[in-house]
């Protein structure tokens, strides 16, 4: 018998979601209407701080060296520098050329031509001025030091010039003047301020160090820039800025670093635009501040990817600011050995597209998590998302975790270090700075609704046990708050561990949770207040949980007689024999948690498992379902908050015969 979809506009949100936002005015509005079918309340009992916007962000940080006149200068002006092989030939004012060096004494506009066997081009201008270096078809390298060395300049530009082919090497050893001397030790280094732009080509080979260094502020505005380091590829102290061009990045360091540690409005980087490729050992993008991004094409592989193992004191993550990380747009790539994308204070996501695939978390900060936009799929991950208090207010998210899909959890004594050596390495406990063997901690029930940390079997949440788990621990002031979106979660361990409390207003989450006892579809300390949106988690029986008494939206856990195999369907259907869901979980289960503003205070409601269904089919769900009985297996009438239904159905409260 053909039955009707009650959860019609739930279901709509559902497919126009996973069609990838792409009208993001028309999915909120289909999020809004379904939030508020039959729901008595949406006031959550706390509500966390909006989150700055990318101009908020970037507005607290220093003003960047760029002018309008950076990027105009007077042809006739021009002061040519021929590159002879071992010699260098020079005519005008502000340059003398002595052998293969050339040295740059004043401000004003110098083209460079020619190809220099073992040289360098040093600018030391104490004039007001911009030093402006063209590179025309230039090729120069120097055995024992900075190819390109600014030394002194109020600005140093560097143009490509149209359609050239420009190169820039070094030897993989440095001769310093003095044995207390550590600079210059890039392949381009500058100790001012430095722009590179123009539309034509520049390949940097850092053989000794870095590739690309300035010691101030570093602008990346336009160009082909190719980096290859033994160390870190690009680099700006201050800040590091891209504001257009097409970058590659291969370094077995960090791929782009910003790492002023003395002022708390620099050492930041700033993506405009761009497209950017980056392969590193260690961070793909590393800020000691701020990372934001407001658009771009980003490809990041870091630590040899997500299925390579990396020492406990090493660090390859994808994107990682220390004090904050804004992505706001742009489409994301990241194959990280560590967390894809990482925070040691807030991050927040306005928008963009990602792909991630991680040896550790998906998306990590150790204070505070806000997505508010953007399709993020997180293919590979120990935990996909964890921070301690946890925002989602759109979205369109899927998950895949071998340990918790969403971990709500606090720090303590900081971050604990970096990941262990992939998928059951270990981080250090907190405050002790020493790492712990792999599933080491857990979230061990105790009386019904209360966990505890504990020592035991591996893939549990706590201090250590894996990947991401060093410097964390249960705490009441953690939190996750779901206002909307629509969430799709593939967990080997819990599917939502939240170490403090859950409120839900609105949304889509289904969760295919973990088939082990031990662990839950739904696991939280502090209770789950739900008062609007749709839930459906299947899991194991043995832990499992659903909102608790304190929602305003009525709620199921069914724990059935025995486990049932993948894709065993599971339909629940009201007296008149109208659907309210048919779902087909991914992976074997035995408890299915359920909420929806469908479901009504008095109505009897029959629930089969197995059987058939035909229908369009996203994440399991089926909408326009015709079901072919399989087995029945209850029939009960609502009359709580929470129905509970079957053995150990009671955990977390009490049971409903």
């Amino acid at each position: 018998m053909k039955k009707r979809i009650l959860l019609f506009v739930t279901f709509l949100l559902i497919f126009t979601l996973t069609a990838c936002s792409a009208n993001t005015a028309e999915t909120t509005a289909a999020v809004n209407e379904a939030q508020t079918l039959n729901v008595a309340s949406t006031e959550t009992t706390t509500t966390p701080l909006e989150s700055q916007s990318a101009t908020e962000v970037v507005a607290e940080n220093s003003a960047l060296h760029e002018d309008a006149q950076d990027y105009v200068w007077d042809a006739s002006a021009v002061i040519p520098i021929l590159l002879n092989g071992d010699s260098i030939s020079a005519e005008g004012q502000g340059v003398t050329a002595d052998g293969s060096t050339a040295t740059i004494t004043a401000a004003g506009t110098y083209s460079l031509t020619g190809s220099l066997s073992d040289g360098k081009i040093v600018v030391n201008s104490t004039d007001t001025g911009t030093v402006r270096l063209i590179l025309n078809g230039a090729s120069i390298y120097n055995s024992t030091s900075s190819p390109i060395y600014v030394q002194n300049a109020e600005k140093t530009i560097i143009v490509l010039a149209d359609q050239t082919e420009n190169s820039v090497s070094d030897g993989t050893s440095y001769v310093f003047e003095s044995a207390d001397e550590d600079e210059p030790n890039a392949a381009i280094f500058s100790k001012s301020d430095l722009t590179i732009y123009g539309n034509g080509t520049l390949t940097v080979n850092g053989n000794y160090n870095d590739g690309i260094a300035s010691k101030d502020g570093l602008i990346l505005s336009g160009g082909t820039v190719l980096v290859n380091a033994v160390d870190d590829g690009i680099r700006g102290k201050d800040y590091l800025v891209v504001k257009d061009g097409n970058i590659t990045v291969t370094a077995q360091g960090d791929g782009l670093k910003s790492d002023n540690e003395e002022d708390a409005t620099k050492g930041f980087i700033y993506v405009e635009k761009g497209t950017l490729d980056v392969t590193s050992g260690g961070d793909a993008i590393q800020a000691t501040t701020d990372v934001v991004v407001t658009d771009g094409e980003i490809r990041l592989t870091s630590g040899g990817g997500s299925n390579h193992a990396i020492s406990a004191d090493a660090s390859a993550k994808g994107i990682k600011g220390t004090a904050s990380v804004s992505l706001n747009g742009g489409t994301f790539i990241i194959d990280s050995a560590d967390d894809a994308l990482h925070s040691n204070g807030s991050l927040v996501i306005n928008g963009g597209t990602f792909t991630l695939s991680s040896g550790d978390d998906g998306i990590h900060s150790e204070s505070t998590l806000d997505i508010n936009a953007g399709d993020i799929q997180i293919t590979q991950s120990y935990e996909g998302i964890e921070s301690a208090v946890i925002s989602i207010r759109d979205g369109n998210i899927h998950i895949v975790a071998s340990d918790d899909g969403v971990n709500a959890v606090s720090a303590n004594g900081g971050s604990g270090g970096n990941p262990g050596a992939g998928p059951g390495g270990g981080r250090p406990i907190p405050g002790d700075g020493q790492g712990q063997a792999p599933g080491q901690g857990q979230d061990t029930a105790m009386d019904p609704g209360q966990a505890q940390n504990a020592a035991g079997a591996p893939g549990q949440d706590a201090f250590a046990g894996g990947p991401g788990q060093g410097g964390f621990a249960g705490g009441g002031n953690n939190a996750l708050y779901i206002y909307g979106g629509y969430m799709v979660i593939e967990a080997g361990g819990d599917g939502m561990d939240i170490n403090g409390a859950i409120e839900m207003t609105g949304g889509v989450v289904i969760v295919n949770g973990p088939t082990e006892s031990m662990n839950g579809a739904i696991d939280y300390n502090n209770g789950f207040n739900m008062t609007g949106g749709f839930l459906l988690a299947a899991g194991s029986s043995n832990m499992a949980q659903a909102p608790d008494e304190s929602s305003s939206q009525y709620a199921l856990l069914i724990n059935f007689d025995s486990m049932l195999p993948a894709g065993t369907l599971v339909h629940i259907e009201n007296s008149e024999g109208e659907d309210i869901f048919t779902f087909s979980p991914s992976k074997q289960y035995q408890s299915i948690a359920f909420s929806s503003p469908e479901l009504e205070n008095g109505v009897t409601y029959e629930v089969f498992y197995g059987g058939e269904a035909s229908g369009t089919v996203t994440d399991g769900l089926y909408q326009d379902a015709t079901y072919s009985a399989g087995t029945q297996y209850t029939s009960f009438t609502i009359s709580d908050v929470v129905t509970r239904i079957g053995n150990n159905a009671g955990f977390g409260g009490r049971r409903r015969p």
